[in-house]
């Protein structure tokens, strides 16, 4: 189960994130490297050097750009050997990142609705579909787009599965394992209770990168999620 949890490093500094990687050790091999750490912790170069320390590593971008942007952009972290990147899941922007990848071994994931959001976020963004409808929306398309999997809530992985099938990747952020705070987070879901849902990654931030004992925190996920079967290779 290791290589299905994300370890996300929201954090401001690279010494910072290189701690908590040490502290993981070998329990974790699988790491997201999202805005924070890009732009605040030289994440292009950290993600770089973990990918070359054989850690796995996911750059949580949401790409967003005119067709032609997107697929140099993809062809760019494609060359980094990164395993995952986002884009944002409108239908061309999909198209072109499935371009950009081609022929590589990075997955493209759409981001459907973020977990922050519940109904009425969607509603004031100017969808006439509830949270779920919109993920499902999102779902068929990247799937059409020929990406390779989908970021949703845990909440919506089960029907998420039927849409994309079993080989496409669902990965859920908004995982929160027992006694955790919720913080922004408002679709949530528990480890053990998301991988039966039909998640094949779990992504998980705060929990582990705040805690006292980051390995700690993490070795108690990964007995959540033990047992627990993918159809994700």
């Amino acid at each position: 189960m290791a290589g299905h949890l994300i370890v996300g490093l929201d954090v401001s500094s690279r010494a910072r994130a290189e701690e908590i990687v040490t502290a993981l050790g070998d329990s974790v091999s699988f790491y997201k490297i999202g805005y924070q750490c890009f732009y605040g912790a030289d994440g292009f170069n950290l993600g770089k050097a973990l990918i070359a320390a054989g850690k796995q590593v996911f750059f949580d971008l949401k790409l967003l750009d005119i067709d032609n942007t997107v697929e140099k952009g993809v062809v760019a972290f494609a060359e980094t050997g990164a395993a995952m990147l986002t884009v944002h899941a409108y239908p061309k922007n999909m198209a072109a990142a499935a371009k950009g990848a081609a022929g590589s071994g990075l997955t493209v994931l759409g981001v459907t609705v973020l977990t922050s959001m519940d109904d009425q976020d969607v509603k004031d963004a100017g969808y006439e579909r509830d949270a779920a409808g919109l993920v499902a929306l999102r779902a068929q398309q990247a799937r059409e787009a020929g990406i390779g999997g989908v970021v949703a809530s845990p909440q919506e992985a089960e029907m998420v599965r039927t849409i994309v099938g079993p080989k496409l990747a669902i990965v859920t952020p908004g995982i929160r394992p027992a006694g955790a705070e919720r913080g922004d987070q408002k679709r949530v879901m528990g480890p053990a209770e998301a991988l039966a849902s039909g998640a094949s990654h779990l992504v998980v931030a705060r929990p582990i990168v705040e805690a006292a004992d980051p390995a700690a925190a993490a070795r108690a996920i990964l007995a959540e999620m033990d047992g627990k079967r993918t159809s994700f290779a």
